[in-house]
């Protein structure tokens, strides 16, 4: 039996952190009022997040990538807007600066309390944030499918993110340190490989009917079927200080889904590598990040990631034409010219060092310069 086409709509969520304006350390308790003039003026697109010191903001169901586009820069600003008059201001980026995990509080509600009492240690250092993107895959066979295909391609998404180059003061070497973080909890990684939605479902029951998990959102891979909505949902992300960064990414995971729906279709297919191939590639992205490139197993050599992009681009822009996303899609050449947040920081890192200002105010320069680029071209 044929199955219908996905709708691909989309879904994004970030995670921001609470930052004070005149030190740049993470606010440790916001006031309560902050969240709940968020909440109002995002009609509850807006929630608290494990710390107190973070603030998720959720987009619309969108049909096109512009409605994402135009949400989550009204999310961004409204969120900076009522931040700056507790003298506050929200940095996306995926680790803070200098934060100190042992400093934070946890938000008082039921659910994170039960984490944190499952997680212990390694749930009091997610210190971190990310990036989230869904996009509408209502059949179920068709979205274990694609979850399969689509994996192969999470580590050139991250690649295009990172956003997490420090921890606790200190210059990690990597590019999105916040995997490392991350990876330390249960039910990471990328997703398992199913045969069918049938038995995606049978190996989740035998987790919840143990009372291993209570259901499906505990399952924290880079990819999963979501466990509330008809979609996939891609996690692998750091959270992009760039709006414009973020959309390119959405567009790409957008277009590769379609391309992949497309070649099904047609009675085609990706294929699929094993998980052993597709993590040395997920653990290049999150060292080197667009630097040192990406392995093309159909060739079996390292190959520079500008030679893959361009790959990813030709393949989905026929998808990207039919969805009016041509102009987001090819935004990802910005952040290869450029660099992602993680080069920057760095650079903000170093010229302050350069011009004789202590570890301390680098530190902080970078924070000044994550609250501003935050809301650039908003």
């Amino acid at each position: 039996m044929a199955i219908a086409e996905p709708t691909l709509t989309l879904g994004l969520e970030e995670e921001y952190f609470l930052v004070e304006c005149a030190t740049g350390a993470l606010a440790a308790e916001p006031p309560a009022e902050l969240l709940a003039e968020c909440e109002k003026r995002l009609d509850g697109r807006a929630s608290p997040e494990f710390l107190r010191a973070q603030i998720e903001v959720q987009t619309r169901v969108c049909r096109t990538i512009a409605e994402a586009r135009a949400d989550l820069a009204f999310a961004r600003k409204t969120v900076a807007e009522v931040a700056a008059r507790y003298g506050l201001a929200p940095i996306a980026a995926s680790t803070h600066p200098f934060a100190r995990w042992e400093a934070q509080r946890p938000t008082p509600r039921e659910r994170y309390a039960s984490l944190g009492h499952d997680l212990q240690a390694v749930g009091r250092r997610l210190v971190i944030c990310g990036l989230h993107v869904h996009a509408g895959v209502e059949d179920e066979e068709l979205r274990v499918d694609l979850m399969n295909q689509v994996t192969y391609f999470l580590p050139h998404l991250l690649a295009l993110s990172t956003s997490s180059p420090f921890w606790r003061g200190e210059e990690t070497g990597l590019q999105s340190y916040r995997l490392s973080v991350f990876n330390e909890i249960p039910r990471t990684g990328p997703p398992d490989h199913f045969e069918s939605w049938g038995e995606y479902r049978r190996q989740l029951n035998r987790l919840v009917e143990a009372g291993l998990i209570s259901d499906a959102s505990k399952l924290w891979w880079d990819l999963r079927p979501s466990a509330w909505f008809p979609t996939l949902e891609m996690r692998i992300t750091d959270v992009t200080t760039r709006l414009d960064d973020a959309i390119a990414i959405a567009a790409l995971y957008q277009g590769l889904l379609s391309m992949l729906w497309r070649l099904r279709r047609d009675n085609q297919r990706w294929r699929i590598y094993p998980h052993l191939l597709v993590k040395e590639n997920r653990w290049r992205a999150q060292r080197y990040g667009l630097d040192e490139g990406l392995v093309d197993f159909g060739k079996g050599e390292i190959v520079p990631y500008g030679h893959l992009l361009e790959e990813i681009i030709t393949l989905v822009r026929p998808d990207a034409q039919r969805l009016g996303s041509v102009a987001e899609t090819e935004q990802a050449r910005a952040i290869l010219a450029r660099g992602t947040s993680a080069h920057g920081q760095r650079r903000v890192f170093k010229a302050a060092l350069d011009g004789g200002a202590s570890r301390d105010a680098a530190l902080k320069a970078v924070v000044d310069w994550l609250i501003a680029e935050t809301v650039a071209g908003l």
